[in-house]
Formats: structure tokens, sequence, C-alpha cells
């Protein structure tokens, strides 16, 4: 029987690694304080990384460390005495991009998984057989790759695929992007990208300087370079049917609402599709769910082929958000939910427990009190610790929320 598809979670910090494993991530993917492409996520420093570690095999969940900087001569020392310690600490695989990284990670920590990151531009059968014969155990596709693609390099090598499901789209390349460099100085290749496609742009012609003519999609300007967001929420079942065990939620810069809430509807799908696979589908209701966490308008990027103007949303470069992330459950007892403030929320508000497992769940802020049993109507200290009423329990690190009107 075909291996179920292991859910594969961002973890830019440690309360988003706990967040990923409570809502149901397989495993989830970090990285260190250098040596990775996320420089603005929060990264982990040696210490925080072992706790993560003891967390996650704890609760028998994966974790991969991103080594995926594209290396210069002076990285490779210190980036083998990383590798290193990591092997030791016991990770389960690093992901690199770099030809020169793979080959220096398996020279010095020979036992350590090695998966190849979608920056490496792994899009043809051959060019998987190459860092299959390299040592690595997975590859990430391309996200240019179409299913069709993906499943004729699975036909013939026998390396491990990973594809991203959901979450942000690069414009260039499998992220191969300069754009960034040019204008601001920081390298999206090693890891410092400041989004400029996300920015606004006019025209200039080149006799006129500092004459600036719109090409309006409205008042701001126009979004030339702004990518629809990815959901393949609906095509598990073709992912997996095309050889992808991997399935990689992007977002190790997103909030910890937005993780509680991709993860959680992609675990529920995942075992839904693999309890019965001929009668998959998903309801609307779950969609609608989805569109809760901040997102962009979606795709199903080149899966399907060639998304052309589909694949880019020109109209504004907005995050869409349905709810206000304002609580995260830290334990409960007899009867009560403690929770520890994340943003602003008031006593008789509609709020709303994104139970593990399940639908949201509606939480009535009747009676909010503070440690000492105090009636508290407001709630605007950040990480203030409270009590609500709830009858039973629920995991630690489940998300609360308020809908928007």
């Amino acid at each position: 029987m075909a291996m179920k598809p292991e859910l594969l979670a961002p973890a830019g910090d440690l309360e988003k690694l706990r967040t990923a494993i409570a809502y149901g991530a397989d495993a989830v993917y970090l990285g260190g304080q250098n040596f990775g492409l996320r420089a603005a996520a929060g990264n982990f420093d040696e210490s925080q990384l072992l706790e993560g570690l003891y967390h996650a095999h704890s609760h028998g969940v994966r974790v991969y460390v991103t080594l995926n900087i594209f290396a210069r001569n002076h990285d490779l020392e210190p980036m083998a005495q990383y590798a290193s310690w990591l092997a030791a600490a016991g990770v389960d695989g690093v992901i690199v991009a770099d030809a020169g990284v793979l080959r220096a990670v398996r020279r010095c920590c020979p036992q350590l998984e090695v998966h190849v990151s979608t920056q490496a531009n792994c899009s043809n059968r051959e060019s998987a057989a190459f860092w299959h014969e390299a040592g690595a155990r997975r590859v990430v596709v391309a996200r240019e790759c179409s299913l069709a693609e993906i499943e004729e390099i699975h036909q013939h090598c026998p390396v491990e695929l990973e594809a991203f499901v959901h979450g942000a789209m690069c414009m260039a390349w499998s992220g191969r992007c300069l754009i960034s460099s040019h204008l601001v100085g920081r390298s999206a290749n090693r890891g410092d990208c400041a989004q400029p496609c996300r920015w606004q742009y006019h025209l200039v012609e080149q006799q006129r300087p500092g004459e600036y003519m719109p090409v309006e999609e409205d008042s701001r300007g126009t979004y030339i370079f702004n990518a629809r967001d990815l959901c393949m929420l609906p095509h598990i079942g073709k992912l997996a049917a095309a050889g992808v065990t991997g399935f990689k939620i992007e977002g190790r810069m997103k909030s910890v609402h937005y993780l509680a809430t991709v993860v959680n509807a992609y675990r529920v799908h995942i075992d839904k599709w693999w309890r019965d696979p001929e009668n998959f589908a998903v309801e609307e209701v779950w969609l609608e769910e989805l569109a809760a966490a901040s997102h962009r308008p979606w795709s199903t990027g080149f899966y399907f082929g060639d998304p052309g103007p589909e694949g880019q949303h020109t109209d504004d470069s907005q995050y869409r958000r349905f709810a206000d992330f304002v609580a995260v459950v830290r334990g409960w007892d007899k009867g009560r939910l403690l929770l520890e403030q994340r943003g602003k929320f008031a006593a008789g508000e509609r709020l709303e427990l994104v139970v593990p497992g399940s639908l949201p769940r509606p939480l009535e802020a009747n009676k909010i009190t503070d440690n000492e049993g105090t009636p508290v109507q407001e709630a605007p200290h950040a990480q203030q610790q409270l009590w609500l009423d709830w009858p039973e329990p629920v995991p630690e690190f489940t998300v609360v929320r308020r809908r928007k009107t």
C-alpha cells in the first residue's frame, strides 16, 4: 500500500513549532541563526533548537533544518561544523539547495538525511536522479512542475518527492529572484528578500526622469509581479497519486493563527482522504475556514499547467483576513480555560476556539477573570493570563480568535 503523505509545517519560532504539532503536523521545518533562506523569521538558536527537538520528538514529530543558502567559499567550513552539531543533536534531516552544501554535508555527516530544497529548481527526472545519486533522500520539486511532470519524475526515480501544497508563491522561477538585491541590496538567495514583487510600480520614460506614469489598477499603482497564493486542499488525492509523499505548507514568517488554521485543514483532509480516497471531497465550509487566515486570492499554481495571467493578482497586494488572533490556550482546570492574550478582546464578545481536528467552536467571553479571580472587562495586555468558562479540556496551544464582521 502507498505511504500516507507526510504533512510538513513551517516553524518560524518555538511557539509556532508547538502550534504546528498541536494541530497535527507530521514534521516541521525550521531555520537556525545562519545558512537558511528566511533571515526575517524568528529562527532558532542552539538552545531553542534543542528545546524544539525535544518537544517534537516527544510527540513523534520529525524536525528538518534548513541549510538552503547558495554558499560562498567562506560559508562552507562553518556550515559543515553546524551540520555536525545538528546531526549530534538528533535532527531528522537538513534541507539544502546548493550541490556543494550537499556534498559537504554528506562528507561530514554521512548519517544525516538530506533533502533538496525547491530552491534547487528540480523540474525533471534527470535532475531528480542526479540529486538521488548524490545522496539526497528527498527532493522538493520545483513549484513550476505540473502533476503530470511530477508523476513522470516519480516513475523514473526512487527518490522521495515533496511539494508545496499551500501558501505564498514567488513570481520568479523557483524563487530565484534578483529584484530585491538590485533595488535594496537584500539577497533573496541568502535569506533576506524584501518582497519587492508585492510593491506598487509606475512607469518612467527614459527622457523624463521624475515623471511617474501610472499603469493603474488602483490609485496607488499596479501590482504586475504579485502572485496569487497556492491552495491545493481539494486536490490532495491527485498529489498523492502523482507520487508526492511530503505535503509542504509555506510560511515560516506567517502568524500562529495562520499556521493553526492551515495545518488543521490539511490534517483533517489528509486523514479523510486516507480513510476513503474514492469518495474524498472538501466541503465548502472548510474552504471558508481556510479563508479566515491571512491570504491572497488563491490558485492551483502550475499543477494543472501554466497558470498564465490567472496566476497573478494585479488588483492589489493586500492580504485577506477574516479573523483576528486573540489568545492561545495554556491549560484547563475545573471547567475553565487558561488563556494567554495575543490580541485585545473584551467581556461579552463572541470568540472561536480553533479546536484541532474539527471546525471552530463558539466561545462566549461572558465571564473573564484574572489569576486572582478578579473579573476583567477587557484584555489589552500582551501575554496576560486570563480564565474563561469552558466545559471540557482542549489541547494546549489551541488558538482563540474573533471573526471579523
